[in-house]
């Protein structure tokens, strides 16, 4: 872990990285996934947006990359990334291949370093 301490009006502070820090709290900014109907029954559009909204946020932070890092690196428009972790869309699977090989591409440079 690379950390640093800054005071500020007298109080001191540790700083690390952004993803070590998530590691730390959870899953705490993850998206819900959607709770059963009556008859036990879950929405599977709704639980797929989720689930892929959940596993990209997951790696994404684990990795300490920004919506607006990883789209870039995958090739797509920022906002496309934000939708699709925000469930409001369901991305088509090139996209989803695209954001996958990103994010396996950076993380097999990182732990080269």
């Amino acid at each position: 872990m690379v950390a640093g301490t800054i005071n500020i009006k007298g109080e001191r502070f540790v700083i690390i990285p952004e993803a070590e820090y998530l590691g730390f709290v959870g899953d705490t900014v993850l998206p819900s996934l959607p709770m059963a109907n009556a008859d036990g029954t879950v929405d599977a559009l709704a639980y797929s947006r989720a689930s892929i909204a959940r596993d990209i946020i997951r790696d994404r932070q684990r990795l300490g990359l920004s919506q607006a890092e990883l789209a870039r690196r995958a090739g797509i428009r920022a906002e496309t990334l934000n939708r699709i972790e925000n469930m409001k869309t369901s991305p088509a699977t090139r996209i989803l291949e695209r954001i996958d090989k990103a994010l396996a591409r950076y993380e097999t440079r990182k732990r080269e370093k």
